[in-house]
């Protein structure tokens, strides 16, 4: 409980400002989740946000300390790969139901190597871990699409509010025990919606049994790294199974309805760029175009 009080007076403003540490995933994940980092930092909390030197689209934020680490690749081989893989994943017919299946697991080999690329520059600069470690944070804000921010909050033994869209094999469900019935929450890259006949129910059930055994998969190098890092046999989901809080960035206006645990929290999707003020108009403006014989 008093772990919840301290999340809540963070994100709500409190007397007393916190300590926030915000390890973020690239592209669209940052770009959601930076208005509300530099909002918290406006705020007056401390938010040290960690990124890779390069990357494509993350850098220095408003109201925040950005600390960078080294990583052996650069921005144009992380775009050329990128740029293959959407290639490759978006010319695969789709047109049948193995297609679709067979489609799902390339994912999953895709994302087993790239979701780990940072992890030896991070945990390996122990300058930097030191001075995560002296910072004595309150809570980090990370996205699980990339476990190394879920092994840096185990790590530091601090509470992890994790920020995400749908992740791909469902691991926000299976590591926080929420239900997700087959008969009517369909599985991503099915292309089904909430209304299923017999046959799409039963191609749904078999993905939702394969679930635990993709996301395992998928971190199988994750749970070797962060095995390693915290020098205790373990794995990616143990570890998010200790979340505090989960921001589902998506909202049933997009989404088929689904069962959600007591720590989700929807938050719909994120602005990615900050809204402009409205352009302020004067008392003269309504008086000269008011409609004769109206009431204001």
């Amino acid at each position: 409980m008093p772990g919840l009080w301290l999340l809540l007076g963070l994100f709500l403003g409190s007397a007393e400002a916190g300590k926030l540490l915000v390890i973020p995933s690239d592209g669209s994940h940052w770009l959601g989740m930076k208005p509300i980092v530099e909002e918290l930092g406006r705020k007056g909390n401390q938010v040290v946000v960690v990124i890779p030197e390069a990357s494509l689209s993350m850098g220095p934020s408003e109201h925040t300390t950005t600390l960078t680490y080294p990583v052996n690749y650069t921005k144009a081989e992380l775009h050329t790969l990128l740029e293959g893989n959407l290639t490759e994943i978006l010319s695969t017919d789709l047109s049948s139901d193995l297609s679709k299946f067979l489609v799902f697991f390339y994912q999953m080999h895709l994302l087993r190597s790239f979701i780990i690329r940072n992890a030896e520059g991070l945990f390996f600069k122990e300058d930097l871990m030191k001075k995560l470690q002296d910072y004595s944070f309150d809570a980090i804000l990370t996205d699980p699409f990339e476990p190394v921010g879920v092994i840096v909050s185990e790590y530091l033994s601090i509470p992890a509010i994790y920020m995400q869209i749908n992740l791909p094999c469902g691991v926000d469900a299976l590591a926080s025990q929420c239900p997700s019935p087959p008969s009517y929450v369909p599985q991503r890259n099915t292309h089904f919606t909430d209304k299923m006949n017999l046959w799409q129910r039963c191609v749904n059930l078999v993905r939702t049994l394969l679930q635990p055994m993709a996301c395992k998969y998928m971190h199988t190098e994750a749970d070797e790294i962060a095995s390693r890092v915290l020098q205790k046999k373990t794995t990616i989901m143990e570890i998010m199974s200790h979340a505090a809080l989960w921001f589902m960035r998506f909202d049933f206006a997009f989404e088929f309805p689904r069962p959600v645990m007591p720590n989700m929290v929807m938050i719909g999707g994120m602005a990615t760029k900050k809204p402009k003020l409205l352009t302020q108009v004067s008392s003269n403006f309504h008086a000269n175009h008011t409609p004769q014989g109206s009431v204001i």
